[in-house]
């Protein structure tokens, strides 16, 4: 079985959440995007609360037969380190690092170097990386780019941060959430000034 983690906030889950794993689905060949939300990502602030999050998460994903869903870090809470649970997610799926990929947007790339033991992710799993706009490879370490896969997709230029911006400042974000979780944001009166 080839699977790919896709860990992340999810705060809200967007269309490019959906579309670009769709997509090194179908290039890669996956059998299964697990998608994977944090409890306590390491380096944001300032973020809505783990159930409302999967809650959003479980409605984006539903009836895609392969996205799969993983509560590993909501089970586990504390900060959420990637590392930990690639691991744990080999263990349990007995996953070698030949069929366990890992994906991450370019912007995450950037700051690689600073997660917790991220050589060992690199020996751990295959990480391919979604290009964002605005990615330059010479900001990446040399030695981060040569052990990394690009994935061979379009660019998608969505973040969750300007979705709450807008929502706050009274602006659609129609097209950027799918509907229903765009109806969750809205009966749950989330990102509120």
């Amino acid at each position: 079985m080839k699977i790919c983690f896709f860990g992340g906030t999810f705060d809200p889950p967007h269309i490019g959440h959906l579309l670009v794993p769709q997509m090194v689905c179908e290039v890669e060949e996956f059998d299964k995007i697990l998608f994977i939300p944090a409890y306590n990502p390491p380096h944001k602030i300032n973020i809505s609360s783990v159930e409302h999050r999967t809650n959003m998460l479980k409605i984006a994903i539903n009836g895609n037969p392969k996205f799969g869903y993983s509560d590993i870090e909501v089970k586990r809470e504390g900060i959420s380190y990637t590392i930990d649970t690639i691991r744990a997610l080999k263990q349990e799926m007995k996953l070698t690092s030949n069929n366990c990929y890992y994906l991450v947007g370019s912007d995450s790339l950037v700051d690689f170097h600073n997660w917790r033991e991220y050589k060992a992710i690199l020996d751990e799993c295959q990480v391919i990386v979604a290009l964002r706009p605005g990615f330059r490879p010479s900001d990446i370490r040399h030695w981060v780019l040569r052990r990394i896969r690009f994935a061979n997709i379009p660019r998608y230029e969505v973040a969750s941060t300007t979705i709450r911006t807008r929502w706050i400042n009274n602006k659609t974000i129609r097209y950027m959430v799918t509907l229903p979780v765009w109806n969750y944001i809205n009966e749950n009166k989330l990102y509120k000034k």
